[in-house]
């Protein structure tokens, strides 16, 4: 617990549970029902988004350890203990997750008319999933979690996506459930050698050096199908197309950030012998996923799928980032990876707003968009701009920082990062000047309504945080420079106790 004694995490985690139960228990019309899971799903979320700001302003970023931390016996015979903890690295993904979801709630009031109730306790089950994932610091208790957000995001996808969403369901639960079983083989191969299955102690047990390969190969076939890396990242384009709007903004807002915050969590400190070896690996993989799905983006004729394909490569930068192995690189992956789940986010709400009214998602079904929705076309725009990284907006500072880093590993690595950026600003600005500008296509666009004041509720945060973290990236970056240093501290200790000791 904090210093107060209070269970602050456990709270954030479960309290959307019981969101979820009292929804259950709601009797009445149809329409009641409705309105009252709205309703207490949306306060519900801001409550837990409430409590997430404790973290903000109570996190003391001079110290590089976690905190807040909560230890419960669970299955001391087994040396599992219900261990919850947050440092500079997981805290700021827990106050995204909380922040998501009630714009989702939001985004979802009016689109969502059918199986209200289940589709609000799916999310608010998937909120305590996602924030239990970010604050475990028990490998079992965290692999529970990263396997249950499978299950409400299956049921989202699966119930109310799109005309193929049972197919992109199926499609995204097997590739990601695949990977998971190889991570729960690496997770009791630690515990069978170290006799537990905290991350703290195994970050300080040392993996034995034969061990170390076969156990990133495990924790990688995992965490690559997550972020997705290349050429594992199939399932992600179906998976957004079928997707309701909201589904799309969870899945690259924080699911995405999944494979990366693993990557950083267990396969750096815990198996800095492989990760050095297999760099070489992630960097050809990275820089093929930028070039590779940029290319493929610029020939999408649906909005969803461009900006689906668009998260790979965004992604790839931020593996080469984790995998440069020095302070830029590290601190610019974490950025982008923040950045990435405000603009994406922000970009499939966009498209959701389209959607909703003219329920295509089509470019060529649109066209002068900016003379009919002024308002709702200057939102796409600084959207638009930070998602190919203009300086003064979210996207910027990471990039630049991972640029920064990969230059310290190879000037060629670099380049190969930069090119993202160039072929970044091509299919995102050729997408809005397709909408935005030029005649108006079809008479029936002149009638569309510009944002509804709810719409601008759900934009108003997600804009403010684009141009602070744009302008002011010193308050983000500040709260995990001493956990990035001792990370990278930890790793070089390990790698060297590795290399020179020969650990059998």
């Amino acid at each position: 617990m904090n210093a107060a004694g209070f269970p602050l995490l456990s709270l954030l985690t479960f309290l959307p549970l019981a969101g979820a139960a009292i929804i259950l228990t709601v009797r009445g019309t149809a329409e009641v029902v409705a309105s009252n899971a709205r309703w207490t799903a949306l306060w519900t979320s801001l409550l837990v988004f409430a409590l997430s700001l404790v973290l903000w302003f109570e996190f003391d970023t001079a110290h590089a350890g976690f905190q807040f931390e909560e230890r419960l016996n669970w299955l001391p015979e087994f040396g599992v203990t219900y261990h919850m903890g947050v440092d500079g690295i997981s805290v700021l993904f827990v106050l995204l997750s909380a922040l998501l979801t009630p714009l989702c709630i939001l985004a979802s009031w009016e689109s969502v008319q059918t199986r209200v109730r289940e589709y609000m306790v799916a999310f608010l089950v998937l909120e305590t999933m996602m924030i239990g994932m970010f604050c475990a610091l028990d490998m079992l208790i965290f692999y529970i979690f990263f396997e249950g957000v499978l299950i409400p995001m299956f049921l989202i996808i699966g119930i109310w996506g799109g005309p193929r969403r049972v197919y992109a369901a199926y499609k995204f639960f097997l590739y990601t459930f695949a990977g998971s079983v190889l991570m729960l083989l690496a997770i009791l191969a630690l515990w069978y050698g170290a006799g537990t299955t905290s991350i703290p102690a195994l970050m300080e047990w040392g993996v034995p050096k034969g061990w170390q390969h076969l156990v990133f190969l495990a924790f990688f076939a995992s965490f690559a199908v997550k972020v997705p890396m290349w050429p594992l990242h199939t399932w992600l384009p179906d998976a957004h197309v079928e997707a309701p709007t909201a589904g799309s903004v969870i899945l690259a807002g924080v699911l995405l950030k999944m494979g990366g915050y693993g990557f950083l969590r267990f396969s750096l400190p815990m198996l800095p012998q492989a990760s050095a070896d297999f760099a070489p690996l992630v960097f050809a993989l990275s820089v093929v996923a930028i070039v590779y799905t940029s290319l493929v983006a610029l020939a999408q004729t649906d909005m969803k799928k461009l900006i689906a394909y668009s998260s790979v490569a965004h992604m790839g930068i931020v593996t080469i980032g984790v995998f440069s192995f020095n302070q830029q690189g590290l601190e610019g992956a974490l950025f982008q990876m923040l950045s990435h789940g405000i603009v994406s986010g922000a970009l499939f709400l966009c498209v959701g707003v389209l959607y909703d009214r003219e329920h295509s998602r089509e470019i060529a079904r649109y066209g002068g968009i900016a003379k009919v929705l002024p308002a709702y076309a200057l939102v796409f725009m600084l959207f638009t701009m930070a998602s190919v990284a203009l300086p003064g907006t979210a996207g910027f500072p990471g990039e630049f920082l991972v640029i920064l880093g990969a230059w310290q590993v190879s000037p060629w690595l670099a380049l190969g990062a930069g090119v993202g950026m160039i072929l970044g600003a091509a299919y995102m600005l050729l997408l809005y000047r397709r909408i935005a500008f030029g005649p108006i296509t079809r008479e029936g666009l002149r009638r569309l309504a510009d944002l509804s004041p709810r719409e601008h509720a759900v934009f108003a945060p997600l804009v403010a945080l684009t141009l602070w973290m744009g302008i002011a990236p010193s308050s983000f970056t500040r709260f995990f420079e001493a956990s990035v240093a001792q990370l990278l501290a930890q790793h070089q200790a390990a790698f060297a106790l590795t290399r020179l000791a020969g650990v059998p």
